[in-house]
């Protein structure tokens, strides 16, 4: 034996008694010095550093974060240490022994502990990915043990961005070479959409577009929460929202998303009663009645934004009344924007489709019609309340058979 394996093992043994004796604070300063020395370490060096024996300090790591990771103690020098082990070239040997002892479970659990930092969320999160990088099988292991639940209910609650966009990488990582699970995953983004957190509802909308064609077939479900992320404040989100829109108009989703866009353009029966009890409870804030209007005017962009893709998808929004439809929410004196995508989108057909233009002429009269196509984006700050009624009282029945 060489005296540089002699000083190995002899270094190891010390270490391995300074901390099965030491203190909390021995223990956090042997971590803390073993990631900053082991950074850019490979396998091999660790391997020779720790007289082949390395799992001995690795093992008592994992036990101690299994005893320890309820209270947090010294939870993220523990992470960033077993990150290390599990980067280097040799790391299916400390993986199966992380995984033997039941600490996928345990970084599963971490990720949404009440008491868990943030920062120790997103360090579980990236071991997690670590994990999921070691191929099919390490990704089935994990989604059996319910990661996919853990992830989206992380990501769902988190108050940290950094956090939630390590769990939606991650949920995009699971749905990628996993045939076995990348529908539930799917199918996990899909209940993200309505959850409250702004963040999460846009990255999962943003995911969704690209485990959509990994998964082929749509999803019914996917329909309703989609349409309603339109009613979002945040611009963000109704842009993730209208991009995966467009995406699914290749999909078996597309005549239920075209039908949803073209109904929302006019309130429901309820919205009435909706103001009268917003109006008695005298809050002022009217949620509901502006969530409708955000959605009605984003509805409109939309279509707007769909016609352009094809005569087919244009055609079959002609089909359904759209025309009377965006004439109504041009009406819409309460909401401006409203006006202004409706009018904007309107502009398209009339242009396209000589019926409509006919028809919406008749519809308007010649003056506001005029003024209409004059400029369609700044009609609604000129346009009087009898125009404005003229609009929502509109009668326009374009009979127009799709050819889709």
């Amino acid at each position: 034996m060489s005296a540089k394996q002699q000083a190995a093992i002899s270094n190891l043994m010390h270490l391995l008694k300074e901390w099965d004796k030491g203190s909390l604070n021995v223990r956090r300063n042997i971590l803390n010095d073993f990631i900053i020395q082991h950074q850019n370490t490979t396998g091999t060096e660790i391997e020779e550093e720790f007289a082949h024996s390395a799992s001995l300090f690795f093992t008592r790591i994992t036990s101690w974060l299994r005893l320890t990771y309820m209270v947090g103690t010294c939870l993220s020098e523990q992470l960033k240490a077993i990150k290390i082990f599990l980067n280097t070239s040799s790391s299916n040997k400390f993986l199966s022994e992380f995984l033997e002892v039941g600490c996928l479970y345990t970084l599963l659990e971490i990720i949404n502990l009440k008491q868990s930092d943030e920062v120790n969320k997103t360090l579980a999160l990236d071991i997690l990915n670590c994990i999921a990088n070691f191929g099919r099988n390490y990704k089935e292991i994990m989604c059996e043990c319910y990661g996919i639940r853990s992830i989206a209910e992380c990501m769902a609650k988190s108050r940290s961005e950094t956090t939630q966009i390590q769990a939606n990488y991650l949920l995009e990582n699971l749905a990628k070479g996993n045939p076995k699970f990348q529908m539930q995953v799917y199918k996990g983004l899909i209940a993200l959409l309505p959850c409250s957190s702004p963040k999460a509802q846009e990255l999962a909308a943003q995911t969704l577009k690209v485990v959509q064609p990994i998964v082929c077939e749509s999803n019914q479900s996917l329909v309703e929460p989609l349409i309603a992320l339109l009613q979002s404040l945040h611009i963000e989100v109704q842009y993730e929202a209208i991009e995966l829109i467009k995406l699914l108009m290749d999909y078996n989703v597309k005549d239920a998303l075209i039908k949803s866009l073209v109904h929302i353009l006019k309130p429901p029966k309820k919205l009435e009663q909706i103001k009268s009890e917003e109006t008695e409870e005298k809050e002022g804030s009217q949620t509901g009645v502006v969530d409708f209007f955000v959605q009605q005017a984003a509805a409109a962009k939309t279509i707007g934004i769909l016609v352009c893709l094809s005569n087919e998808i244009a055609e079959q929004f002609l089909s359904l009344q759209v025309i009377h439809n965006l004439i109504y929410a041009m009406g819409n004196e309460e909401y401006a924007e409203s006006q202004r995508q409706a009018s904007i989108t309107l502009e398209f057909f009339v242009k396209n489709f000589p019926i409509v233009a006919d028809h919406v002429k008749e519809a308007m009269g010649d003056q506001l019609f005029e003024a209409f196509l004059t400029d369609p984006d700044g009609l609604y700050a000129r346009m009087t309340p009898i125009q404005a009624d003229v609009c929502r009282s509109n009668k326009v029945n374009i009979p127009y058979r799709s050819s889709a």
